[in-house]
């Protein structure tokens, strides 16, 4: 799937991704020894863009199985269709006699099965990326019906039979941690735990995501982050949601963090009632705004680096 380190690098690069070395080695490592990664975190902390960047760094299709509470094994694997077996039966000739047992095991092959995400992984003629999405939320049991397909690279379906692999997935399964998830599944995985960045960088992300800001303002913007996940909110506000304000004053034409942007803002970084109350307070916004400013003169300047000098030319 992926040929060295070197061009994985090139392709997170490509894809606008960053990434430290150490991580390209534990996907090219998973690839490598057929083994899952399992991406731990709080939401928005790039857990899901993985998979698609590493599937589109493999030039490989992403399949992908959202889970919830109450998936069913059918959800995964998929069902017998039977409108096509009703078409398949109606197109008959009538006049032909029919052996009931030769004519059940026809209706009862991998052409009238219809695959849900697992299995389709493992069906496709190359490899492919099998996203398994906020896999805490499902049951211990369908939990343990995926670790037999990944440990076994097969499928057991009741009338179908035993399907095998005809390629093996890069699997990336993510997770929130709402439910500590069995040791089985862990022991057979590369465990990866992803953060929110520290300020340099979620600068450079915003300076890879969002270029058209001062350098000033991408590092207020990196400060104001650092400031709202200090400041005890129910709902902290990840990656995503910093890009989203960046994004919002690059509409707004804004180049500089300012108290008065407070009720512009609190849409994008209050997510939860007692959250807009905190930063309705007289103080509150104006004291995370000075917050941003002091972290921002600690931080410095920026620093022009290679990865996004070489970003932004193929960009």
């Amino acid at each position: 799937m992926f040929q060295s380190i070197d061009q994985l690098r090139e392709r997170f690069v490509e894809a606008r991704y960053l990434v430290d070395d150490t991580t390209l080695k534990h996907v090219l490592l998973a690839s490598r020894l057929k083994k899952p990664l399992l991406i731990e975190g709080p939401p928005g902390v790039g857990k899901t863009e993985m998979a698609r960047v590493s599937a589109s760094a493999a030039n490989a299709p992403l399949i992908r199985l959202q889970c919830y509470e109450g998936i069913t094994e059918e959800k995964a694997i998929g069902k017998f269709d039977e409108a096509l077996q009703r078409l398949y039966l109606s197109l008959r000739d009538p006049a032909q006699p029919a052996d009931w047992n030769d004519l059940k095991a026809q209706l009862h092959t991998i052409e009238f099965f219809s695959a849900g995400p697992v299995l389709a992984s493992i069906l496709t003629a190359e490899p492919s990326v099998l996203l398994i999405d906020e896999i805490d939320k499902v049951s211990e049991g369908f939990e343990a019906l995926i670790l037999e397909i990944l440990s076994e690279w097969q499928v057991s379906v009741p009338k179908l039979g035993t399907v095998r692999a005809r390629s093996i997935p890069l699997v990336v399964m993510t997770s929130n941690a709402t439910r500590r998830l069995g040791d089985p599944l862990r022991r057979r995985s590369l465990y990866l735990r992803f953060e929110n960045p520290g300020m340099e960088l979620e600068r450079r992300i915003l300076r890879l995501k969002s270029g058209q800001h001062s350098a000033r303002l991408r590092t207020e913007l990196a400060g104001l982050a650092k400031a709202l996940r200090a400041y005890s909110l129910e709902k902290p506000p990840s990656i995503s949601e910093i890009l989203d304000v960046a994004e919002g004053l690059r509409i707004l034409e804004v180049e500089e963090l300012s108290p008065d942007l407070r009720d512009v803002l609190l849409p994008l970084i209050a997510k939860t009632h007692p959250d807009r109350k905190r930063m309705l307070l007289r103080e509150g916004f104006e004291f995370l705004v000075a917050n941003a400013r002091q972290h921002a003169a600690e931080l410095g300047p920026e620093e022009r680096d290679g990865l996004l000098a070489s970003t932004a030319a193929s960009a």
